[in-house]
């Protein structure tokens, strides 16, 4: 096993959420239930945005506007598809 950057994930994330993001389908890992990101309820503010699963309300995805930043989270995700 090699130890190398993180530089290498780019690609298999680039597969993972593919070129519609709103498409890649997401697992709650509240309440298991899966369905795309485009159907998730979104809260937004200027200081961001907070995707919840429809089925529980369980934070899926956080979207945080630093500067001309995204930070971007998936404390709710249990497995992302396309």
């Amino acid at each position: 096993m090699s130890v190398v950057d993180g530089n290498v994930l780019a690609g298999d994330l680039a597969d993972v959420l593919g070129d519609d993001p709103t498409a890649a389908r997401l697992r709650c890992a509240g309440c298991g239930s899966s369905g795309p990101l485009g159907e998730a309820r979104v809260h937004r503010s200027p200081m961001g945005s907070v995707a919840r699963c429809r089925a529980c309300g369980r934070v899926l995805v956080t979207v945080v506007l630093v500067g001309d930043r995204r930070r971007v989270g998936m404390p709710g995700v249990r497995a992302a598809e396309v």
